[in-house]
């Protein structure tokens, strides 16, 4: 029954809006009463938390399975932003309840905001591995540049979901800047007097040191 309501909740946002949850209507469509609901959920804000935590699951598990057998960042990056795009397009009530703002006064609870800065750490670790390793040189701290990630990917997603959500990830106006998104950043990020992709400057240059 709980997963049942869960379900219905998430049809009703999907329908009405993510902020237009209503509980009798969960009510009608799990064909029960609306009393009987309270017994599974004391309210309405208990179920957006439950969604919440479902959502940063999912997520999670959306984002490692894009960033499996990738090893450097610039790989990672790539499909860290594809990935939270296709997760929008996926789960677009989920991913609204997660990083946006839609139900005025809801707060996750503390489990909840548990969760979500485990997830957050993630991301952070991997700019500070990238970082020590010297991939890239961002020139602001491990956090600032995690968090400019994140607009970056929320920007396009947002974008693309406004546009053109019938479109895969890859395609489309804005689908298809994730690879000019990676460059940029790639770009500003390189270490000082290194360039990861120029083999064939390097070579030249160690021949001119020969003696």
């Amino acid at each position: 029954m709980t997963e049942a309501i869960l379900d219905a909740a998430r049809a009703v946002m999907r329908e009405q809006g993510v902020a237009a949850l209503n509980l009798h209507e969960v009510a009608r469509r799990v064909r029960i009463r609306p009393p009987s609901l309270y017994e599974y959920f004391p309210n309405r804000a208990a179920i957006y938390d439950t969604l919440f935590r479902l959502g940063l699951r999912q997520f999670a598990s959306h984002r490692d399975r894009a960033l499996a057998g990738k090893t450097t960042f610039t790989e990672r990056l790539h499909a860290a932003i594809e990935s939270y795009m296709s997760f929008a397009q996926e789960y677009p009530v989920l991913w609204s309840l997660l990083f946006e703002r839609p139900v005025p006064g809801f707060v996750p609870s503390e489990q909840s905001m548990d969760e979500s800065r485990a997830v957050l750490e993630a991301a952070t670790s991997s700019f500070h591995d990238a970082i020590a390793t010297g991939e890239i040189a961002p020139d602001v701290p491990p956090s600032q540049a995690r968090d400019f990630v994140f607009a970056v990917m929320h920007g396009l997603a947002a974008s693309h979901l406004a546009n053109e959500p019938e479109l895969p990830v890859g395609s489309g106006r804005l689908g298809s800047l994730v690879p000019v998104a990676v460059a940029v950043l790639e770009a500003a990020w390189r270490p000082h007097g290194h360039d990861p992709h120029d083999r064939h400057s390097e070579e030249t240059e160690h021949r001119r040191e020969q003696p």
